[in-house]
């Protein structure tokens, strides 16, 4: 990938997205950025630009609408809340389809893999959410290949991770993937995510 034309990332932020679903991943990517030669290009946006206000309150502010994100190599759809009235929206899963057919590349983090399923992405695939969400997404769609062990399942084109911190264990897989372990291991130690929680 040049750095003429970097790799292009999205994040899709909503009202009531569960705040570390999209401050985790955009904490690892946009640290990627800052120390990789392929500079990837991490963009926020909403469905109209407009501030969103997540589930415990965080407000944020994106980058662009939808209709000004352009191209993108990955989209990124965070959980939360927020999902469950997306699985019902046909604007924003007809929107997701159309994402489908032009990104290499899908992933979720928790709960957004309802949304994926919804918009009959995840059919017939292995896929993992928030351990508390399993029979949601099942219910959803019962052709989905529901992984409980996995903290983030791979498979090739679509990528969907577990509850909430697993988002960063994704992310740092993406960096990974698409630069290698080595520059994912320097984004680990750089953001020092060293998971030792004390119970």
């Amino acid at each position: 990938m040049s750095t003429v034309n970097p790799l292009r990332i999205g994040i899709v932020v909503f009202d009531d997205a569960e705040e570390l679903d999209v401050v985790g991943p955009y904490e690892v990517l946009t640290a990627w950025a800052a120390v990789s030669e392929m500079r990837p290009e991490v963009v926020l946006f909403s469905r109209d630009g407009a501030g969103v206000r997540m589930a415990k309150g965080l407000r944020v502010l994106p980058d662009c609408g939808l209709g000004e994100v352009g191209p993108l190599h990955v989209l990124v759809h965070p959980g939360g809340q927020g999902t469950r009235p997306l699985t019902l929206d046909h604007d924003h899963l007809a929107w997701l389809r159309d994402m489908r057919s032009t990104t290499p590349l899908m992933t979720s983090v928790c709960t957004g893999a309802l949304v994926l399923a919804a918009a009959g992405l995840l059919a017939g695939r292995p896929a993992t959410t928030h351990w508390a969400a399993f029979d949601e997404l099942v219910a959803i769609d019962p052709s989905v290949l529901v992984d409980a062990d996995a903290r983030f399942v791979d498979d090739g084109d679509v990528v969907t991770s577990a509850g909430v911190s697993a988002g960063i264990d994704m992310s740092l897989h993406l960096v990974s993937r698409f630069e290698s372990v080595a520059m994912a291991r320097q984004v680990k130690r750089a953001i020092q995510y060293e998971p030792a929680p004390p119970v």
